[in-house]
């Protein structure tokens, strides 16, 4: 089942309009507990607008075992309102050092100017890419004017055990496939990946 938005905001705790102190509360929390790592597993591609619905993202994926790396919340020193090459130097640093990138797909995703450059850098880097679609109130995932998301494998999520558990839809469309645990396909990859 695909994550949809009401899901996302249920978990990170905050409503749409919620104030912005609840957010920024939410948030200093994810920042201590994220400061005490330098590799993660999943880099979140997302857009800013989606800012409540990446903590409830961030979250579901902690809850089902995966660490999970954020600009705005692992580094909080970074300035969205002084973006410079250093900044895109300190993205590429961290990409380098996460396993895999979900791409949060999203109504606000396609005006991000950012994320296809990271889905870029890593389909380069290790080709580890899937589209994780966050589905909206209506109910529909359209990749009208971004069609190479259909590329990409899909993630999808079940809840086993009481805890939520991540599967990667090998078929590369929106519609449903062969299926793998997050950990079987990060294996499956690590054997495609070039030796150098």
């Amino acid at each position: 089942m695909y994550l949809t938005e009401a899901q996302a905001r249920a978990r990170a705790g905050v409503a749409e309009d919620e104030p912005a102190h609840v957010l920024a509360f939410a948030l200093a929390l994810d920042s201590a507990l994220s400061a005490l790592t330098d590799r993660f597993d999943i880099f979140l591609s997302h857009s800013v607008r989606d800012a409540s619905l990446v903590m409830g993202v961030k979250r579901i994926l902690e809850e089902a075992g995966k660490t999970v790396y954020v600009d705005w919340i692992s580094d909080p020193n970074l300035d969205r309102n002084a973006v410079t090459g250093a900044t895109a130097e300190r993205l590429r640093h961290r990409m380098r050092k996460c396993d895999a990138c979900f791409y949060l797909f999203s109504r606000h995703s396609r005006r991000s100017r950012w994320m296809p450059w990271e889905l870029g850098f890593f389909d380069g880097h290790n080709g580890n890419v899937a589209i994780l679609p966050l589905i909206p109130p209506t109910g529909e995932l359209d990749f009208t004017g971004e069609e190479y998301l259909e590329i990409y494998p899909k993630i999808d999520f079940a809840n086993l055990s009481g805890s939520p558990s991540i599967f990667v839809n090998q078929v590369r469309r929106t519609e449903m496939g062969s299926y793998k645990s997050y950990d079987e396909w990060r294996r499956g990859a690590d054997k495609l990946r070039p030796t150098t």
